[in-house]
C-alpha cells in the first residue's frame, strides 16, 4: 500500500474517532444533567475513548485487572458510578437508565448481587437481596399506588412467607409460591372479616375458616374462594347449620340446629355464597418492568454473532475490533507512523510470546472452544392424517362414537372425588353394539359394526376432573371434524400411536399384558396423581376397547393420555433419558435429525440448572414419583425431555447467555431475531410466571458438556461454562411396563454379554436408584 493511500485511510478512520468524539459530548452532558438530579452533583469529563469513563485512580489500574471506582457515562446514555472491574460494575454501585429506573447496591460482574435498591420512575422501589439479576432473597417491595410486599423472593417472584398490604386495606399474611397464595395463609380484609386456612393458586382452597365482623364463620373445605364439600356455618348467638356445600343447589344438602328455646330458622345456604361474592382476593400491581430485565450497556445480550477479537501486544484482547483510534496505534509508534515498518523478525517474536501466553493460560478467549450449536432443522407436522381410504380409517371412527357417545357423551358429572373400591374393579364386562343402523342408544354411523367397552369409566371420569379437563373440549379434540393423526412408524413395542389434530391428546394402543398392569396399577396411580399435583408421570383421561365384529374378533385396546410436549413454545431438541447406556444412542444420521427426533442419554450434551426453589421441588417429586413406580414393580421408564432455546442469531446458531458485545460496538437493534417476542413476554410477565408448572414451561439454563474422547459410554459429559437460556418441558413416560418373566429373562441374557449396569432390564428397585443418580446430575441446582 502506498504512503499516499496510508494517509488517505489514516485521516477517514480520525474523522470517524472525531465524529464519535461529538456523540459521546451529547450523550454525556444528557446523562451528567440526569445523574445530578438523581444522585447528587458529579463530575463528569468528556472522554475521547469510546468507554467514556473517568476514574479515579491511574489508567494502569484498569489494565492490571484491578478494581476501581469508576463514573461511566455508557455509549447509549446509561450513567454509573462505583467500583469497576474487567469492563463491568463489581463491587458497590449506583447504575442510571435512560428510562428512570435506578439501582444502589452490590454488583458481582456487571449484575445486581447482594443487597440493593432498584426504583422505578413511578415512585416504586424494591430494597432487599438480589441474585444474578433477580429480586431473591428477603425485599421489600413498595408500590406507586401503595401496595407494599415484605418477604421471601425467588427470581422477581413472592416465593415463601410474606406480608403483602394492598393499597385498598386489605392484607395477607402467609405463604407464596411462584407469586401467588398457596399452602397456609390468612387474608383479612378492610371490614376486618378474615379468612385463615389453606390456599391454592391464589384462591381459597381446602380446609379454612371464615370469619365476618360481625362474628358469624364458616369451617370447613373450600374451592376457589367457595364452600365446598363438608362444612358448618355458625352465627354468633349460637346457632348453626351442618352440611354438604356446593355451588349446584341439586347438590346442597344439611340441618339447621338452633339454639335452645327457639324455632326453625327461615336461611338460604346459597345467602352464603351471595355474600362471599362480595369478599375478593386483589391481586395487587403489575410491574411494568423487572430489575432482570433491565440490561446493562456493557452488557448485552448478543443478536449477531460476535466479531473475531484482536490481541494487543502485552497480552490483553482488544474489546473492539473496529475502534479507529486503535487500528491507527497497534502497530505503530506513539507518532502514529511507521505502521508498516515493524520488521518480520519484530512481527514473528511478538507472535510467540501470544503463543507462550495462550499456552499459559493468560489469553483464554484464544483458546479453541467447541463448534458452535445450531438449532436443529425444524422437523414437519407429525403423523399421517387418517382420511378415508386410510387402513385404520373405520377404527378411528369406532374410537370417537365410542367416545362422543358412551365414554363422555353419556355419562354424569362427578360428584366427589373419593372413590370406592367397586370403582376399580376392571371385571365389570359391559359391552355395548354399534350396528351401522344404528339403535336406542347409539346413532347410525358409516363404519363396520363393532362393540365398545370402557374400563373403570368412573375413575377415568374423576382423574379427568382432577387434571381440570373440561368435557366438552376433550371430545371437541378427540372426535371433532379434524382427524386424527397417525404417526408414521409403530413404536419399539409394535404398538401404534395416534395424535389428536389440536396435538394435546395421544392415543396408543396398548398390549393385553399392559392392559393388566395398568389395571393392576390404577388405584394406586389414583391415589398417587390425586396426592401429588406436581407430579411428573404422564396424565391418563381414558382406558377403551374395540371388539370388530366378524370372523376376525378383534380386540383393539387403546388409552388415552396427554401429549406432554403439546405447548406454545416450539421444542428444538427431544431426549428420552433411563440412565443406562446399551444401545442409547439414535439410530439415525447426522443429516436426518431434526427437530422431532427423539435423541437418547449418550446423545445427551446439556446438564440443566434450574432456580433453587424448582429444583427442591424437582428432586422431591421425582422422589416421590419413583417410590410410586417401584412399588408397583415397574420398570424401563423415561424421563422425557424437551427444549427450546430462547435465543438464536439470525443465522441459526445459539447464543449463550452473558454473550457480551463490547463496549463501544453499538448493536442493530432493528435486527430480525429467531425467537419469538411471546417467548420473552413469559419471563417478564408475573402473571404468566404464575402460570408455570413443574414439567411445564420452566425456565433453566443448559450448560453445554461435552464428552472424553477416551470414554465411549461416559453418560454425563464435562461442563464446559457455555450456557444457554431454554425453556424446558419434562415429564415421565413408558410406565406400563412390570419386571416380569420376559424382562427377567432379557435380564439374564444380556447380563452374559455386557455390564449388568448398562442394560434397561433390571430390578425395579436397582432401576429406580440408577434412574434418578442419573437424573440428578443432569439436573442440578443453578448457584
Amino acid at each position: 500500500m502506498s504512503l499516499e493511500k496510508k494517509k488517505k485511510k489514516m485521516s477517514k478512520e480520525q474523522g470517524c474517532v472525531l465524529k464519535a468524539w461529538e456523540v459521546t459530548m451529547k450523550k454525556t452532558q444528557q446523562a451528567k444533567k440526569r445523574a445530578n438530579n438523581i444522585f447528587g452533583t458529579v463530575s463528569v469529563a468528556p472522554q475521547t475513548d469510546d468507554e467514556t469513563s473517568t476514574t479515579n485512580e491511574n489508567d494502569d489500574e484498569s489494565s492490571t485487572g484491578e478494581m476501581y471506582h469508576a463514573e461511566k457515562v455508557l455509549p447509549n446514555g446509561d450513567y454509573y458510578t462505583g467500583q469497576w472491574y474487567d469492563s463491568f460494575p463489581h463491587g458497590h454501585g449506583k447504575y442510571l437508565w435512560t428510562d428512570g429506573c435506578t439501582y444502589i447496591g452490590e454488583w458481582y460482574n456487571g449484575k445486581t448481587m447482594g443487597k440493593g435498591k432498584f426504583g422505578w420512575p413511578s415512585g416504586a422501589t424494591y430494597e432487599g437481596e438480589f441474585k444474578s439479576g433477580y429480586m431473591d432473597g428477603t425485599g421489600t417491595y413498595t408500590g406507586p399506588s401503595g401496595d407494599a410486599y415484605r418477604g421471601q423472593w425467588v427470581m422477581n417472584l413472592k416465593h415463601g412467607h410474606g406480608i403483602k398490604s394492598f393499597a385498598n386495606g386489605d392484607v395477607y399474611d402467609g405463604e407464596w409460591r411462584r407469586g401467588l397464595q398457596e399452602a397456609q395463609g390468612k387474608y383479612r380484609w378492610r371490614d376486618e372479616s378474615f379468612y385463615i386456612g389453606e390456599w391454592k393458586n391464589g384462591s381459597i382452597c381446602g380446609k379454612g375458616t371464615f370469619v365476618w365482623s360481625d362474628g358469624s364463620r364458616y369451617d370447613g373445605f373450600w374451592d376457589d374462594g367457595f364452600p365446598s364439600g363438608n362444612g358448618t356455618f355458625k352465627w354468633d348467638d349460637g346457632s348453626f347449620y351442618v352440611g354438604h356445600w356446593s355451588k349446584d343447589p341439586e347438590e346442597m344438602n344439611g340441618t339447621y340446629h338452633p339454639p335452645e328455646n327457639e324455632g326453625s330458622l327461615e336461611w338460604d345456604p346459597k345467602d352464603v355464597f351471595n355474600n362471599l361474592s362480595e369478599y375478593t382476593i386483589c391481586s395487587g400491581e403489575r410491574v411494568p418492568v423487572l430489575p432482570s430485565q433491565k440490561k446493562l450497556s456493557v452488557w448485552n445480550s448478543s443478536k449477531r454473532v460476535e466479531k473475531p477479537r484482536r490481541i494487543s501486544v502485552d497480552g490483553r484482547v482488544s474489546v473492539g475490533l473496529d475502534r479507529a483510534f486503535e487500528k491507527m496505534n497497534m502497530w505503530g509508534s506513539e507518532s502514529g507512523e511507521g505502521a508498516a515498518d515493524i520488521d518480520s523478525n519484530t512481527r514473528r517474536d511478538l507472535d510467540a510470546e501470544i503463543m507462550r501466553l495462550e499456552a499459559e493460560g493468560f489469553i483464554q478467549s484464544l483458546k479453541p472452544s467447541p463448534v458452535p450449536m445450531r438449532l436443529p432443522r425444524a422437523g414437519k407436522k407429525q403423523g399421517e392424517t387418517i382420511s378415508k381410504g386410510h387402513r385404520n380409517y373405520d377404527l378411528m371412527l369406532n374410537l370417537q362414537l365410542g367416545i362422543s357417545r358412551h365414554a363422555v357423551g353419556k355419562q354424569a358429572p362427578v360428584v366427589s372425588l373419593d372413590l370406592k373400591h367397586s370403582a376399580f374393579d376392571p371385571k365389570e364386562k359391559v359391552w355395548t353394539r354399534f350396528p351401522p343402523e344404528g339403535t336406542k342408544y347409539t346413532p347410525p354411523h358409516q363404519s363396520t359394526e363393532f362393540k365398545w367397552k370402557d374400563y373403570c369409566p368412573l375413575v377415568f371420569r374423576s382423574l379427568r376432573k382432577l387434571f381440570k379437563v373440561d368435557p366438552a373440549d376433550y371430545m371437541l379434540s378427540l372426535c371433532g371434524n379434524d382427524a386424527l393423526r397417525e404417526l408414521s412408524s409403530p413404536g419399539k413395542s409394535g404398538m401404534f400411536f395416534y395424535l389428536t389434530n389440536d396435538d394435546r391428546y395421544m392415543i396408543k394402543t396398548m398390549k393385553k399384558s399392559e392392559t393388566k398392569v395398568f389395571l393392576r396399577m390404577l388405584a394406586a396411580y389414583y391415589n398417587h396423581v390425586r396426592a401429588f399435583e406436581n407430579t411428573l408421570v404422564i396424565k391418563f383421561y381414558g382406558l377403551h376397547c374395540v371388539k370388530l365384529t366378524g370372523t376376525i374378533q378383534k380386540k383393539v385396546r387403546f388409552v388415552i393420555m396427554g401429549n406432554l410436549f403439546c405447548s406454545e413454545y416450539s421444542i428444538h431438541r427431544r431426549f428420552d433419558l433411563k440412565g443406562s447406556s446399551l444401545g442409547r444412542t439414535t439410530d439415525k444420521p447426522e443429516s436426518q435429525i431434526n427437530s422431532n427426533t427423539i435423541l437418547k442419554d449418550l446423545d445427551l450434551n446439556f446438564i440443566f440448572r434450574l432456580q433453587k426453589a424448582w429444583f427442591q421441588e424437582f428432586t422431591r417429586q421425582v422422589d416421590k414419583d419413583c417410590e410410586f413406580l417401584e412399588q408397583e414393580r415397574i420398570m424401563d421408564y423415561s424421563l422425557l425431555v424437551g427444549i427450546h432455546f430462547r435465543e438464536a442469531s439470525v443465522a441459526g446458531e445459539l447464543i449463550p447467555s452473558g454473550a457480551r458485545t463490547p463496549i463501544g460496538e453499538f448493536e442493530d437493534e432493528t435486527a430480525p431475531r429467531l425467537s419469538r417476542a411471546d417467548v420473552d413476554q413469559l419471563l417478564s410477565d408475573p402473571t404468566r410466571w404464575a402460570s408455570i408448572r413443574l414439567g411445564g414451561n420452566m425456565p433453566a439454563r443448559a450448560e453445554r458438556t461435552m464428552r472424553r474422547s477416551d470414554s465411549e459410554f461416559q453418560l454425563v459429559g464435562e461442563p464446559t461454562g457455555e450456557y444457554y437460556e431454554v425453556v424446558m418441558i419434562f415429564g415421565i413416560i413408558d410406565i406400563l411396563q412390570d419386571y416380569d418373566i420376559s424382562k427377567k429373562l432379557e435380564h439374564a441374557y444380556k447380563s452374559i454379554q455386557y455390564d449388568p449396569t448398562s442394560i434397561s432390564a433390571v430390578d425395579p428397585r436397582l432401576y429406580s436408584r440408577r434412574f434418578r443418580d442419573f437424573i440428578f446430575k443432569v439436573f442440578t441446582e443453578d448457584d
